[in-house]
């Protein structure tokens, strides 16, 4: 099962309450307060995971609390902290927060962003103590840790976008030019759920001492219809999974079995993805007319390619079954690709950052002897 959104509460666990307790032995002639401090409660990570494709692992369990710090103890025993939780999310997972803002966008295999931050553990009497109060009876309790309401949203990480009507041919496309099997069948909305297939567009193997050659992710979204922004058909959720593609494949069935006007259906799924983002009209794209093997009769491709050429978008008519054209369709994707450059992403501090290695951000370690001698001053 595909699931592209989740909401979870995180709560990071409390630190641990400080002990009051007093160091009286034989032989030990300055004994005196000796509470230990509590233990920090452990925080929580969220880490992007390259073999995690879905959030169907928060579907049904949304509550995830960090362990708390235990109690300080005496003879100055400190209580023993909290274990960190780190929970997997696929790669391309935004996160955001009760209010819609965006706290990470974890994109990088192996990075890890701190979500909730675990409470700090309370001072023991033996921070309390001074020349003329050589008793204390005071403590500190543990401070709670962060709890927080997330909402995650899994955008795929591909290089082209397949879009274009139901049964267009686009599943039939990505079968044959990578491994991937999504259902085909004769019938629209055969494909529910967007699928992801790894495109070679120079034919090498990369074995016994040959270059792979270009590769590319290539998602396959289920069919939008007319009025797919007013949530006919299967809506326009998908289309978030094409925001972040640099190319997009428009494929137009212009076989004689299809009576809809090819520049027609174009334009009809052109206005679907401009009614969700005007930035998807903006990106390259190809148009593609699929089942050549099943037209006879040309006069509509012709037309959806002198369409094409007053607009100034590259065309290619193929036949997916016969395998006529592909070829040369998968190596213009990969020309294309050569001169679209990868998007930037935003460095301000509202927005996730974007870092060759891995992310991780950890809670700054405290000086506890710093901070004792803080508080000690001000009192």
């Amino acid at each position: 099962m595909f699931v592209d959104e989740a909401k979870i509460f995180v709560k990071a666990g409390d630190g641990g309450n400080g002990c009051i307790a007093f160091r009286r032995e034989k032989y030990v002639p300055r004994g005196g307060p000796s509470g230990g401090d509590g233990g920090h409660g452990g925080s929580i990570y969220l880490e992007a995971n390259p073999n995690d494709n879905t959030l169907l692992r928060y579907r049904y369990n949304r509550e995830f609390k960090a362990d708390r710090g235990r109690h300080g103890e005496g003879s100055n025993c400190t209580g023993h902290s909290g274990a960190d939780m780190i929970l997997q999310v696929p790669l391309g997972t935004l996160v955001f927060d009760d209010q819609g803002a965006t706290i990470a966008d974890l994109a990088t295999p192996g990075q890890r962003v701190l979500i909730a931050h675990g409470g700090r553990g309370g001072r023991g009497n033996q921070h309390f103590a001074k020349p003329w109060h050589q008793a204390p009876r005071e403590h500190e309790d543990g401070f709670p840790g962060e709890e927080r309401h997330l909402r995650l949203e899994l955008k795929l990480l591909a290089d082209v976008g397949l879009v274009g009507f139901p049964n267009a041919g686009k599943s039939t496309l990505i079968s044959v030019v990578s491994a991937a099997r999504p259902k085909i069948a004769n019938y629209p909305f055969t494909t529910l759920e967007p699928n992801l297939g790894v495109v070679n567009a120079d034919g090498g193997t990369g074995g016994h001492g040959t270059e792979l050659g270009r590769t590319f992710v290539v998602a396959d979204l289920p069919g939008l219809i007319e009025g797919a922004h007013l949530g006919a058909g299967l809506g326009i959720r998908f289309l978030r999974h094409v925001e972040r593609t640099r190319l997009l494949v428009h494929l137009i069935d212009t076989s004689d079995s299809n009576a809809d006007e090819p520049v027609h259906s174009f334009q009809v799924i052109n206005g679907e993805l401009e009614a969700f983002s005007a930035s998807l009209v903006e990106k390259p794209m190809i148009v593609v007319a699929t089942k050549l093997d099943a037209t006879t009769d040309t006069t509509r491709l012709e037309a959806l390619r002198d369409f094409c050429k007053r607009r100034k978008l590259e065309f290619h008519s193929i036949s997916a079954v016969a395998g006529d054209g592909v070829k040369d369709l998968v190596r213009s994707i990969a020309d294309a690709l050569d001169t679209i450059p990868r998007p930037a992403r935003d460095s301000s501090p509202d927005s996730p950052h974007d870092s060759s290695e891995p992310e991780q951000t950890s809670p700054a370690p405290v000086d506890r002897s710093v901070v004792a001698a803080n508080e000690e001053e001000n009192s």
